[in-house]
Protein backbone atom coordinates (compact mmCIF):
# COMPACT_ATOMS: atom_id res chain seq x y z
CA UNK A 1 0.00 0.00 0.00
CA UNK A 2 1.39 3.40 -1.02
CA UNK A 3 1.73 5.68 2.01
CA UNK A 4 4.46 7.98 0.69
CA UNK A 5 5.18 9.41 -2.74
CA UNK A 6 6.89 12.08 -4.80
CA UNK A 7 4.91 14.53 -6.90
CA UNK A 8 5.99 17.00 -9.56
CA UNK A 9 5.41 18.30 -13.07
CA UNK A 10 7.23 16.54 -14.69
CA UNK A 11 8.08 13.70 -12.32
CA UNK A 12 8.46 10.47 -14.32
CA UNK A 13 12.26 10.87 -14.30
CA UNK A 14 12.53 10.92 -10.50
CA UNK A 15 14.95 8.53 -8.79
CA UNK A 16 13.24 9.05 -5.43
CA UNK A 17 10.98 5.94 -5.51
CA UNK A 18 13.85 3.46 -5.91
CA UNK A 19 16.02 5.38 -3.47
CA UNK A 20 13.34 5.73 -0.77
CA UNK A 21 11.98 2.20 -1.18
CA UNK A 22 15.52 0.89 -0.68
CA UNK A 23 15.53 2.66 2.70
CA UNK A 24 12.05 1.37 3.60
CA UNK A 25 13.01 -2.21 2.66
CA UNK A 26 16.17 -1.98 4.75
CA UNK A 27 13.94 -1.11 7.74
CA UNK A 28 11.57 -4.00 7.02
CA UNK A 29 8.77 -1.69 5.89
CA UNK A 30 8.29 -3.00 2.37
CA UNK A 31 7.99 -0.64 -0.60
CA UNK A 32 5.37 1.98 0.34
CA UNK A 33 6.78 4.86 -1.76
CA UNK A 34 5.19 5.79 -5.08
CA UNK A 35 5.13 8.52 -7.71
CA UNK A 36 2.38 10.76 -9.09
CA UNK A 37 2.21 13.45 -11.75
CA UNK A 38 0.49 16.51 -10.28
CA UNK A 39 0.08 19.74 -12.25
CA UNK A 40 0.26 23.10 -10.46
CA UNK A 41 -3.47 23.72 -10.83
CA UNK A 42 -4.13 20.32 -9.22
CA UNK A 43 -2.01 20.93 -6.14
CA UNK A 44 -4.75 22.33 -3.82
CA UNK A 45 -6.99 19.36 -4.58
CA UNK A 46 -4.07 16.98 -4.07
CA UNK A 47 -3.40 18.44 -0.61
CA UNK A 48 -6.96 17.68 0.47
CA UNK A 49 -6.71 14.14 -0.87
CA UNK A 50 -3.32 13.63 0.80
CA UNK A 51 -4.70 14.46 4.26
CA UNK A 52 -6.45 11.09 4.47
CA UNK A 53 -4.46 8.93 2.05
CA UNK A 54 -0.74 9.52 2.72
CA UNK A 55 1.70 9.82 5.59
CA UNK A 56 4.38 11.72 3.71
CA UNK A 57 5.05 13.41 0.38
CA UNK A 58 8.12 14.76 -1.41
CA UNK A 59 7.57 17.67 -3.79
CA UNK A 60 9.77 18.66 -6.69
CA UNK A 61 9.48 21.43 -9.28
CA UNK A 62 7.32 23.43 -9.65
CA UNK A 63 5.44 22.85 -6.40
CA UNK A 64 7.80 23.95 -3.62
CA UNK A 65 6.68 27.57 -3.30
CA UNK A 66 2.93 26.90 -3.58
CA UNK A 67 3.22 24.06 -1.07
CA UNK A 68 4.52 26.55 1.49
CA UNK A 69 1.22 28.41 1.15
CA UNK A 70 -0.99 25.31 1.24
CA UNK A 71 0.51 23.51 4.24
CA UNK A 72 -1.30 23.86 7.59
CA UNK A 73 1.92 24.63 9.42
CA UNK A 74 5.55 25.14 8.46
CA UNK A 75 8.75 24.22 10.25
CA UNK A 76 11.19 27.02 11.01
CA UNK A 77 13.46 26.19 8.11
CA UNK A 78 10.51 26.06 5.69
CA UNK A 79 9.36 29.47 6.94
CA UNK A 80 12.85 30.89 6.50
CA UNK A 81 13.25 29.77 2.89
CA UNK A 82 9.53 30.02 1.97
CA UNK A 83 9.85 26.65 0.27
CA UNK A 84 8.59 23.13 0.99
CA UNK A 85 9.86 19.85 -0.44
CA UNK A 86 8.51 17.50 2.26
CA UNK A 87 5.04 17.04 3.73
CA UNK A 88 4.56 15.25 7.05
CA UNK A 89 0.93 14.17 7.41
CA UNK A 90 -0.45 13.07 10.77
CA UNK A 91 -4.15 12.85 11.69
CA UNK A 92 -5.09 14.90 8.65
CA UNK A 93 -2.70 17.73 9.55
CA UNK A 94 -0.07 18.70 6.96
CA UNK A 95 3.27 20.11 8.09
CA UNK A 96 5.58 21.50 5.43
CA UNK A 97 9.34 21.22 5.77
CA UNK A 98 12.38 21.87 3.59
CA UNK A 99 15.21 19.34 3.60
CA UNK A 100 17.10 20.82 0.61
CA UNK A 101 19.42 22.94 2.73
CA UNK A 102 20.36 20.24 5.20
CA UNK A 103 20.69 17.82 2.28
CA UNK A 104 23.30 20.02 0.61
CA UNK A 105 25.03 20.73 3.92
CA UNK A 106 25.43 17.01 4.63
CA UNK A 107 26.47 16.30 1.04
CA UNK A 108 29.33 18.80 1.39
CA UNK A 109 30.39 17.12 4.61
CA UNK A 110 30.18 13.65 3.04
CA UNK A 111 31.99 14.55 -0.18
CA UNK A 112 34.52 17.11 1.03
CA UNK A 113 34.46 17.08 4.84
CA UNK A 114 33.40 20.74 4.52
CA UNK A 115 31.33 22.45 7.19
CA UNK A 116 29.14 25.47 6.46
CA UNK A 117 29.89 27.61 9.51
CA UNK A 118 32.41 30.36 8.88
CA UNK A 119 32.84 29.56 5.18
CA UNK A 120 32.62 31.70 2.05
CA UNK A 121 30.32 30.50 -0.75
CA UNK A 122 29.59 31.47 -4.31
CA UNK A 123 26.19 30.36 -5.59
CA UNK A 124 25.83 30.18 -9.34
CA UNK A 125 22.13 30.83 -9.87
CA UNK A 126 19.32 32.30 -7.80
CA UNK A 127 16.42 29.95 -8.42
CA UNK A 128 14.54 27.71 -6.03
CA UNK A 129 17.46 25.41 -5.25
CA UNK A 130 19.74 28.35 -4.51
CA UNK A 131 17.09 30.03 -2.34
CA UNK A 132 16.42 27.08 -0.04
CA UNK A 133 20.06 26.10 0.36
CA UNK A 134 21.59 29.57 0.66
CA UNK A 135 19.10 30.67 3.32
CA UNK A 136 19.83 27.47 5.25
CA UNK A 137 23.58 28.10 4.96
CA UNK A 138 23.19 31.64 6.27
CA UNK A 139 21.14 30.37 9.22
CA UNK A 140 23.84 27.78 9.92
CA UNK A 141 26.59 30.37 10.17
CA UNK A 142 28.02 30.83 6.69
CA UNK A 143 30.30 33.87 6.66
CA UNK A 144 29.82 35.13 3.08
CA UNK A 145 27.47 34.22 0.21
CA UNK A 146 27.79 35.75 -3.24
CA UNK A 147 25.17 35.11 -5.91
CA UNK A 148 26.21 35.05 -9.56
CA UNK A 149 23.08 35.29 -11.66
CA UNK A 150 21.85 36.83 -14.89
CA UNK A 151 18.79 38.41 -13.24
CA UNK A 152 19.80 40.69 -10.40
CA UNK A 153 16.28 40.99 -8.96
CA UNK A 154 16.07 37.27 -8.20
CA UNK A 155 19.38 37.35 -6.38
CA UNK A 156 18.39 40.38 -4.32
CA UNK A 157 15.13 38.73 -3.29
CA UNK A 158 17.19 36.01 -1.61
CA UNK A 159 19.67 38.51 -0.22
CA UNK A 160 16.86 40.54 1.34
CA UNK A 161 15.37 37.41 2.91
CA UNK A 162 18.77 36.45 4.36
CA UNK A 163 19.31 39.99 5.66
CA UNK A 164 15.93 39.85 7.41
CA UNK A 165 17.13 36.83 9.41
CA UNK A 166 19.99 38.92 10.87
CA UNK A 167 22.40 36.00 10.76
CA UNK A 168 25.46 38.18 10.26
CA UNK A 169 26.18 36.52 6.91
CA UNK A 170 27.44 38.98 4.28
CA UNK A 171 25.63 38.65 0.95
CA UNK A 172 26.48 40.12 -2.44
CA UNK A 173 25.75 39.88 -6.15
CA UNK A 174 27.64 39.75 -9.43
CA UNK A 175 26.44 39.11 -12.97
CA UNK A 176 28.16 36.28 -14.91
CA UNK A 177 29.95 38.84 -17.08
CA UNK A 178 31.55 40.70 -14.19
CA UNK A 179 34.75 38.68 -14.31
CA UNK A 180 36.78 41.05 -12.13
CA UNK A 181 34.22 40.90 -9.32
CA UNK A 182 33.94 37.11 -9.61
CA UNK A 183 37.71 36.76 -9.65
CA UNK A 184 37.99 38.78 -6.42
CA UNK A 185 35.41 36.54 -4.74
CA UNK A 186 37.08 33.36 -5.98
CA UNK A 187 40.29 34.31 -4.17
CA UNK A 188 38.54 33.98 -0.80
CA UNK A 189 35.93 31.38 -1.72
CA UNK A 190 35.75 28.02 0.06
CA UNK A 191 33.03 26.46 -2.09
CA UNK A 192 31.15 27.05 -5.34
CA UNK A 193 27.58 25.77 -5.52
CA UNK A 194 26.38 25.40 -9.12
CA UNK A 195 22.58 25.74 -8.88
CA UNK A 196 21.53 26.65 -12.42
CA UNK A 197 20.22 24.30 -15.12
CA UNK A 198 23.29 25.00 -17.27
CA UNK A 199 24.92 21.67 -17.98
CA UNK A 200 21.80 19.57 -18.40
CA UNK A 201 22.32 19.78 -22.17
CA UNK A 202 25.66 19.23 -23.86
CA UNK A 203 25.17 22.47 -25.81
CA UNK A 204 24.78 24.56 -22.66
CA UNK A 205 27.48 27.18 -22.01
CA UNK A 206 29.25 27.03 -18.65
CA UNK A 207 27.72 29.22 -15.91
CA UNK A 208 30.91 31.31 -15.60
CA UNK A 209 34.18 31.73 -17.47
CA UNK A 210 35.91 28.47 -16.61
CA UNK A 211 39.37 30.04 -16.86
CA UNK A 212 38.54 31.87 -13.64
CA UNK A 213 38.79 28.57 -11.73
CA UNK A 214 42.58 28.75 -12.04
CA UNK A 215 42.54 31.59 -9.50
CA UNK A 216 41.88 29.28 -6.54
CA UNK A 217 42.45 25.54 -6.81
CA UNK A 218 41.93 24.99 -3.08
CA UNK A 219 38.19 25.54 -3.09
CA UNK A 220 35.63 22.77 -3.76
CA UNK A 221 32.84 22.71 -6.33
CA UNK A 222 29.43 21.10 -5.96
CA UNK A 223 27.25 20.93 -9.07
CA UNK A 224 23.60 20.17 -8.31
CA UNK A 225 23.28 18.53 -11.76
CA UNK A 226 23.83 14.77 -11.79
CA UNK A 227 26.18 14.47 -14.74
CA UNK A 228 29.74 15.36 -15.67
CA UNK A 229 29.16 18.98 -16.67
CA UNK A 230 31.70 21.25 -18.34
CA UNK A 231 32.22 22.91 -14.97
CA UNK A 232 33.09 19.61 -13.32
CA UNK A 233 35.30 18.55 -16.23
CA UNK A 234 37.32 21.76 -16.00
CA UNK A 235 37.57 21.52 -12.22
CA UNK A 236 38.82 17.94 -12.39
CA UNK A 237 41.38 18.89 -15.03
CA UNK A 238 42.72 21.58 -12.69
CA UNK A 239 42.86 19.20 -9.74
CA UNK A 240 40.00 20.95 -7.91
CA UNK A 241 37.88 18.67 -5.71
CA UNK A 242 34.39 18.53 -7.18
CA UNK A 243 31.17 16.55 -7.17
CA UNK A 244 27.82 16.22 -8.92
CA UNK A 245 24.50 16.44 -7.13
CA UNK A 246 23.72 12.77 -6.37
CA UNK A 247 24.61 12.95 -2.68
CA UNK A 248 22.43 15.99 -2.09
CA UNK A 249 19.31 14.14 -3.26
CA UNK A 250 20.25 11.16 -1.11
CA UNK A 251 20.80 13.29 1.97
CA UNK A 252 17.64 15.38 1.59
CA UNK A 253 15.67 12.20 0.97
CA UNK A 254 17.19 10.65 4.06
CA UNK A 255 16.07 13.64 6.12
CA UNK A 256 12.52 13.25 4.77
CA UNK A 257 12.64 9.58 5.73
CA UNK A 258 13.61 10.50 9.31
CA UNK A 259 10.77 13.02 9.55
CA UNK A 260 8.20 10.46 8.39
CA UNK A 261 9.33 7.38 10.30
CA UNK A 262 11.45 8.55 13.25
CA UNK A 263 13.92 5.91 12.03
CA UNK A 264 17.50 6.29 10.83
CA UNK A 265 17.70 5.38 7.11
CA UNK A 266 20.34 3.07 5.68
CA UNK A 267 22.28 5.55 3.55
CA UNK A 268 24.25 2.83 1.80
CA UNK A 269 20.98 1.18 0.77
CA UNK A 270 19.72 4.53 -0.53
CA UNK A 271 22.90 5.07 -2.52
CA UNK A 272 22.60 1.58 -4.00
CA UNK A 273 18.95 2.29 -4.85
CA UNK A 274 19.84 5.53 -6.62
CA UNK A 275 20.05 4.68 -10.32
CA UNK A 276 20.74 7.33 -12.88
CA UNK A 277 18.84 7.16 -16.17
CA UNK A 278 20.69 7.02 -19.53
CA UNK A 279 22.86 10.11 -19.89
CA UNK A 280 23.16 10.53 -16.13
CA UNK A 281 20.68 13.39 -15.90
CA UNK A 282 18.45 13.89 -12.87
CA UNK A 283 16.60 16.96 -11.61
Amino acid sequence: MIKYLVIGDPVAHSRSPKMQNAAFKACGMGEPYGIRHVRPEELPEFFEYARTHFAGVNLTVPHKLMAAELADTLTLRAKQCKSVNTLIIRNGHITGDSTDGVGLERALMHNFDLTVKGKNFIFLGAGGAARATAIHFAAEGAKRIIFVNRTASKAFEIINDIDSLQTGCFCGFASPGETDAIAAELKICDCIIQATSLGLKESDPPPIDLQLLEINKNLVIFDTIYKNTKLLQKAAALGIRCSGGREMLIQQGAESFRLWTNKEPDLDAMRAGFELPPGGVEV
